[in-house]
This record gives C-alpha cells, structure tokens and sequence, in this order.
C-alpha cells in the first residue's frame, strides 16, 4: 500500500510542464490515431494503392518528419526557447487532417500525410526537450514513461472511437469504406484542437540556459551519443512503418474491426508497460531497458513472418505494445543522459533524423520485399518482417556490448 502510494504520489510531482506535454499528446493521439492506422486501408482498399506506394507514403512521411526534427531543435536550441516551436508543429499536424477527407486520389492523401508529418517534425524535438529541461534527472524516465503512457492512452480512446464509428457504419466488413473513413477523419478534428490548447495554455517556457547565436555543431553532442545513433540506426534499417503490421494483420484474415480492437489491445499494452519501464530505468540503467525492447520485437517479427491465421497476427500485435513500452520513451530518456543540457533539442532533432530517414528505405524496402512474390525467391509478405528480426537481435546485442562510460575516454 505505501509503495502503491509513493508511486502515485511520484507521478503527481512530476513539473508541470511534463503534464501540459503529456496532455496535449493524448489529445493528438487521440485524433491521430482515429485516422493513422486506417489510412494504409483506405489507400488499399478504397483508392487501389499497391504496397510499394504506401510503403513510399509512408517513409516519406517519416522523413519529413526527421528533416524538420534537426530544424526545429536547433533553433529551439539557438533561441533556448521549446514552448511555441512545439505549438506551431501541432498546429500544422491539426490544420493538415481535413484534406483526408476531400482526398480522391493516392498523391493528394500522401501530401496531406507528409503536411502532417512536418507538423510532427517541428513539435517534437523542442516538446522532449522541454520535458528533460523541466525535469530532474533522477526523474527523467518516470517523466518520459509518464508521457508515453499518457500519449498511448489517447491512442486507446482513439481506437476505441474508430471502433464505434467503423461498427456503425459498415459493421464488420473485411475492407474500409470510404465514407467510415471520411467520418473519421472529421471528428479527429475535436481532439486535435483539444491537443493544441493543452500545450499552448498549460506550458510553460524553462529557459534553461543562455540562448546559442553561434552555429550549433553535430560534432558537439558527442562520442557517446555518436555510437548511440549508430546502434539505433542499425535497428530502423529493419523497422518499416508499422502500416505493414496493419496490412499483414489484414492479409491474414483480420477485419476492419478486428484491426481496430488489435490496435486497442498494443495501445493498452504500450500505456500499461510505458511508465513502470521508465521508472525501472531511472533505478537499473536505459540500455537494459532499449535492448530489452529490441529483443522483444524481433521476436514479434519473426512471429510475424511465420503467422498463419488471424489470431496469431492478433496476438502478436498485442505483444508488440511490449517493445515500444521498454524502449521508446527510455530511448528518449537516455538521450538526455548522454548529450549537454544546452544541445539537447539539436539531439532529440538529429535522433529523430536517423529514425524518420531511415524510416524511408526500409519502408521502402519491406514493400518491395512484399510486393515481390513470385518474382523472386524469398520474396513475399514474410520478408520485411525476417529483415527486421534479424537487424533489431543484431542491434540489441551491439547495444548490450556498448559501455557508454568507456566511450567518453
């Protein structure tokens, strides 16, 4: 009972800032994720679009994303000021979402993809930099698990509304009518506005050190983050856009609604695993925690490649929440650790550079894999999900090997 207590109490004193920021990801969630993991079904289903265009759209869409991350970062670095760069990059994502709706063809959904990509790219360098620059750092993984737990629990409601709005409107079809999804797409607005009020009222600036007006140096984050990076890019060689998780699932037999009721399931993993595993590697160290979630998506990868029937790509997409609650908000806890205070949104901006670029090859990849059954051996819906099992066992294990203290001499 005390510990329970402590816990909550913990949780209760994280700054403000950290709760204004975990608030407005909720909301976003919420509004992204009505739309998002449907949209690699409305461009099969409804607009034809083969596997390598989506796997194009959607790396694209990440890319996007990183270019604008090391932007952002570093001027929010260059000014020491996060609070209004992070505003107008939710800003942008909110008034991109209505062209869904209008959209008719393939290139008009893919550019209001990338539009709303870009939004995401300018908030979120200088909004985890924010966050690490308002919290102490005993508390970082409890404030970066808090928020990841808080962003994924926007993303249950949201799946749980796309659920309503797709049963109602066609039940349990197998494919996506354009209709559900032009529905969605409208009502994502509320929350996406909800989203950005939080963070432009709630926040508050923390100029936590003296502006930079000289040029701001890659070079100067350092040997250690610079090996981090490299690991981590080794790992996203093999990560595809989880687009193609959706379209396996469906591949196997999973319908529209058994689709959403999955995701339900990994966002409630992902939120209940999100904020014990950031607490845990406040006490036992960050790199156990990431290669542990590495491991774990191999394993839900390998699982992937060898599903035969629905149930299983079901449960595996479950277990799938297991891998982002070990890793993603600690990953962006360690990054923190490893680079200065008065560079850290040039880090999270170049972080988010090698994920969202690498994103494009291997999106890009995994759909040429997938498209190319029959074609050549090996080749198949099984494919990207074998490369990315074999890259991430590969990263975790250089990761386990990697002695960030030795780095530093």
């Amino acid at each position: 009972m005390a510990a329970s207590a402590e816990r909550r109490a913990s949780v209760r004193a994280l700054p403000r800032n950290v709760w204004a920021a975990s608030a407005a990801s909720f909301f976003t969630d919420v509004s992204s994720e009505m739309i998002s993991n449907l949209l690699p079904l409305f461009l099969a289903n409804v607009l034809g679009a083969r596997t390598a265009v989506i796997g194009l759209v959607e790396g694209v869409a990440a890319a996007t994303a990183s270019l604008c991350d090391v932007l952002s970062g570093r001027l929010s670095d260059r000014l020491g000021r996060r609070k209004w760069i992070a505003v107008s990059g939710y800003a942008i994502s909110t008034l991109a979402k209505p062209v869904f709706a209008i959209a008719g063809s393939w290139p008009v959904v893919a550019g209001a993809r990338w539009a709303d990509r870009l939004g995401k790219g300018v908030r979120t360098a200088p909004r985890d930099a924010l966050v690490a620059d308002s919290t102490p750092p005993e508390q970082r993984g409890l404030a970066f698990g808090f928020h990841r737990a808080a962003d994924t629990g926007g993303a249950v409601l949201g799946l749980l509304v796309a659920m309503g709005v797709v049963w109602c409107l066609q039940g349990g079809a197998v494919s996506l009518g354009s209709r559900t999804f032009q529905t969605l797409v409208l009502l994502s607005l509320v929350p996406a506005v909800l989203g950005l009020v939080c963070l432009a009222a709630g926040a508050r600036e923390v100029p936590a050190h003296a502006p930079q007006r000289a040029r701001l140096a890659v070079r100067g984050l350092g040997r250690p983050f610079g090996i981090f990076l490299a690991i981590v890019a080794l790992f996203e060689l093999g990560n595809s856009a989880d687009a193609f998780l959706v379209l396996r699932a469906q591949e196997r037999g999973l319908s529209v609604m058994g689709i959403l009721a999955t995701l339900v399931a990994f966002s409630a993993v992902y939120a209940l695993v999100a904020t014990p595993a950031g607490r845990l590697s406040d006490r036992i160290g960050r790199r156990r925690l990431v290669a542990a979630g590495w491991i774990v998506y191999a394993v839900v990868y390998a699982g992937f490649a060898a599903a035969s029937t629905a149930w299983q790509a079901s449960a595996l997409y479950a277990c799938y929440g297991v891998y982002y609650g070990l890793s993603y908000g600690t990953a962006k806890a360690l990054v923190a650790d490893l680079v200065p205070a008065h560079l850290r949104g040039t880090a999270y901006g170049t972080y988010g550079a090698v994920l969202g670029l690498l994103d494009l090859p291997a999106s890009l990849l995994a759909g040429v894999l997938w498209q190319g059954v029959g074609r050549w051996p090996g080749f198949g819906p099984s494919a990207p999900f074998l490369l990315g099992a074999v890259l991430a066992f590969a990263a975790a294990a250089a990761l386990l090997a990697w002695r960030p203290e030795r780095s530093r001499t």
